[in-house]
């Protein structure tokens, strides 16, 4: 086991999020990935149906995930996480492919969108941590001509809102109000706080 971790098995990780595993792996924290097999995009529509909000949709989702996890592994610490993206007051899935890339970079441009990322712990499907942040990100008014070159050098679909921050789509944004962490989709330090509470984590 790794010095700053305490508890006898590695964190459990209701998803298979590339960035949160390494999120997690530079905080030098060990984990084990699984996958969360639930209808994210029908369970969301549910929520909102309910009259839900971005935040509490977000930390929902993270639950739903976690506890379906932890009825495979009842005994270990499961975290899960999840984030939703809302530009006045509406709800936007990840775009699903290039035509949705560029949809959404035009409805973005020159506006301000949320990201209400939430995260929790799970322990025998019992929620015992929930925590949601939100950062707010302001798009420079963008040119046709670039976001042809964007969409040409980006490739594929890159992450919510149709942008890595971290790489190449910091070239989209003129500010940004919040934690660089709840942009990548995981409040790393209110959920590095539980864990040291719990006793998991080295304090």
């Amino acid at each position: 086991m790794m010095a700053f971790w305490r508890a006898s098995a590695p964190l459990v990780l209701a998803s298979e999020s590339r960035t949160r595993q390494i999120l997690l792996a530079n905080a030098s924290i060990p984990f084990e990935p699984i996958a969360a097999a639930i209808d994210e995009r029908a369970t969301e529509a549910e929520l909102a149906a309910s009259g839900a909000g971005a935040s509490e949709i977000a930390v929902q989702l993270s639950i739903a995930k976690a506890q379906k996890v932890s009825g495979i592994l009842p005994s270990r610490l499961v975290i899960g996480a999840d984030q939703v993206l809302c530009l006045e007051g509406r709800l936007l899935a990840k775009a699903a492919d290039p035509a949705m890339v560029r949809f959404q970079l035009e409805l973005f441009s020159g506006k301000t969108h949320e990201l209400h990322s939430g995260c929790c712990a799970v322990r025998d499907g019992k929620v015992l941590f929930e925590t949601v942040s939100v950062a707010r990100l302001s798009l420079r008014k963008l040119s046709a001509e670039f976001i042809e070159a964007y969409l040409a050098q980006a490739g594929g679909c890159p992450g919510s809102g149709s942008y890595k921050i971290e790489g190449l789509g910091i070239q989209l944004f003129e500010a940004i109000d919040g934690d660089h962490f709840t942009i990548l989709g995981l409040p790393l330090l209110p959920l590095l706080s539980f864990l040291r509470k719990e006793g998991s984590l080295l304090s």
